[in-house]
């Protein structure tokens, strides 16, 4: 009976230590969210530099001691002989479903077709015109150029392009000069980003969430305000894929 009651407090015990060093401080969670957000973005780690500006530290040190006690927590993992090469492992269990939204990001395909690649292309879509993500511009236009498919998108579903102008989706990855790449659907899962057509004149590319009766457009730019709509005001025109870039 001792060696039963000893057996189920040192399992106990096991637990609470785990999950106690398991636990997140809010530097730890917001620069693990950060790092996570920027390889999504660019499939690169953030520099030191850069992780000490996000966090608004004065030295890298406490940057140091951050990545250790995340990566002695299982969340991130170094790769080695790689400078600044950090691998997210897992997301904390408390982060909001804020956090993992503000953190996506579409894929990024870099602009520009080598010979190899041509030969993979079997499919072009259209490019639309320019779609704002900042101030609403005029309802999508006719087609101005074509672009080809990226390989890893299905080919069962209908695409069009986009440029994009201004900067309210910046922290989602998505910058002016970008070509969003769109799949055609009139619904879409609330916190998707999305071709949004306002009162059937103005289009933007926003990320739309649904409350009762109205539906919010957000901006991934605390310098914009949400803008709100009766559910009569707002289409869906597709959702966001993927995009393209000239580096």
């Amino acid at each position: 009976m001792i060696f039963k009651l000893l057996l189920i407090w040192k399992n106990f015990y096991r637990t609470c230590l785990y999950d106690i060093c398991s636990m997140l401080t809010k530097k730890q969670k917001n620069l693990l969210l950060f790092i996570n957000k920027k390889l999504r973005s660019s499939g690169v780690s953030p520099s030191y530099e850069e992780m000490k500006e996000s966090l608004n530290l004065k030295s890298k040190s406490g940057i140091h001691r951050l990545i250790s006690a995340l990566e002695e927590r299982g969340f991130i993992r170094r790769l080695a002989h790689k400078a600044r090469a950090l691998e997210v492992i897992k997301l904390p269990e408390t982060a909001s479903a804020n956090d993992i939204y503000n953190s996506f990001s579409p894929s990024v395909i870099k602009g520009g077709l080598d010979k190899e690649n041509q030969k993979n292309i079997d499919m072009e879509i259209p490019v639309l015109g320019k779609i704002a993500a900042g101030t609403p511009v005029e309802a999508i236009q006719n087609e101005v150029s074509r672009i080809p498919l990226p390989n890893n998108l299905e080919k069962n579903g209908e695409y069009f392009g986009l440029k994009v102008q201004g900067d309210s989706m910046i922290d989602a990855g998505i910058s002016e000069g970008d070509t969003v790449i769109v799949k055609k659907t009139n619904t879409a899962d609330n916190g998707k980003i999305v071709v949004a057509l306002i009162d059937d004149h103005e289009a933007m590319l926003k990320r739309i969430r649904r409350k009762g009766k109205t539906i919010a457009l957000e901006s991934a730019n605390k310098n914009y305000e949400t803008k709100i709509f009766g559910p009569d005001r707002v289409k869906v025109q597709g959702v966001l894929v993927s995009l393209y870039r000239n580096f």
